[in-house]
């Protein structure tokens, strides 16, 4: 079993991850919104050496505190192109939400889809997601005899992400959900970007925004 710690951080109660791999302790951390200290303190306190930060996608309550995680635990950034743009603009979104403005460090790596992020003896499988925004995905691990996927904002636990903002677009998010997520395991864990846990079977079944079927 991996080693699997999710917490939410930031205003927005971002859901933050620290995953490694129990062998080697190589770790990635997913979506780092916030809470640096509390990231830390896993990495030190679990002997972890992180390899790569991941981001489903690039919107502020996801990448704010990825630049402390970096300098204080190390590891790559990794995020799709698509969603560069966004990154870049960091600033400007910090000022929107009231945040203190900073700057980012340059991504290291682009994910793309198909590819796999390696720790330890394990990866994540990157599966392309476009709708919330336009470089975003999700993550597909697997942990013992269950597959886990960090769906980031394309879908929650009975709703799906936004589109109404900038890049936003609610028929890509709808068929990322059918054609990428609703295709994998039903007994697959979700762990979204935001809220409780879910699994894939249960929102193709019940969720109202997006039905395995049109």
């Amino acid at each position: 079993m991996l080693l699997r710690e999710t917490f939410a951080v930031g205003p927005f109660q971002c859901n933050c991850t620290v995953l490694a791999c129990p062998a080697t302790r190589e770790a990635v951390v997913i979506d780092p919104g916030g809470a640096p200290d509390r990231i830390e303190e896993i990495v030190r306190s679990e002997g972890l050496t992180v390899r790569a930060v991941l981001h489903t996608h690039a919107h502020l309550d996801h990448v704010y505190a990825t630049r402390d995680v970096v300098e204080r635990c190390g590891g790559t950034i990794w995020l799709h192109p698509d969603d560069l743009p966004l990154y870049r603009g960091i600033r400007a979104q910090a000022m929107m939400f009231g945040f203190a403005p900073r700057d980012v460090l340059p991504v290291d790596r682009e994910l793309a889809d198909g590819m796999t992020v390696p720790f330890g003896a394990t990866g994540a499988l990157v599966l392309h997601t476009p709708g919330h925004t336009p470089g975003s995905v999700c993550f597909e691990v697997r942990d013992g005899n269950r597959t886990v996927v960090f769906s980031g904002d394309t879908l929650f636990a009975g709703s799906i992400g936004r589109t109404d903002l900038p890049g936003g677009d609610p028929r890509k998010i709808v068929e990322s959900i059918r054609t990428r997520l609703y295709t994998l395991d039903p007994d697959a864990l979700v762990i979204p970007g935001h809220g409780p846990p879910t699994t894939i079977g249960d929102e193709a079944l019940r969720n109202p925004f997006v039905r395995a079927r049109p």
